[in-house]
């Protein structure tokens, strides 16, 4: 028999599926009091990514979690657990700039041939941020 309670998030709730959730809430809530580490989020689907192809992907080519776990063929949520796991350093939220991609003697030579209005122009950013990415990086 179907049961169904209000919620006033939700609508109606199935009284089944309310009380496992509930269930599922209480068991992850003892783990934690009692001191041992509770399984949170989406199980893991698919391989766990190789160290070195995780290494290679997401620091030397600076690649983002979801870039890496669409290339190593799993889920976002099982690449940030090896990041976890493998001891690897997760990526500041910060934006980097497009000019990090260029040589910085590169960046230094367009600058001198071309200054920084039309140099910003050929490296695709503003000139202010080509000024500030020169002085912060010692001119």
């Amino acid at each position: 028999m179907l049961t169904l309670i209000p919620c006033i998030i939700f609508g109606y709730f199935d009284l089944d599926v309310s009380i496992y959730i509930i269930h599922i809430m209480a068991r992850i809530k003892y783990k934690e009091a009692a001191g041992i580490k509770a399984k949170k989020g989406k199980p893991a689907s698919g391989k766990k990514p190789d160290k070195t192809e995780l290494k290679k992907l997401y620091i030397k080519e600076s690649r983002s979690i979801r870039e890496a776990a669409e290339i190593l063929g799993c889920t976002k949520d099982m690449v940030y657990r090896a990041l976890q796991e493998y001891g690897i350093d997760r990526h500041p939220n910060t934006r980097r700039t497009k000019l990090e991609r260029f040589d910085l003697e590169f960046i230094r030579d367009t600058v001198k041939m071309k200054g920084y209005r039309k140099g910003a122009q050929e490296l695709g950013v503003d000139k202010s941020t080509l000024y500030r990415y020169l002085r912060r990086m010692g001119k």
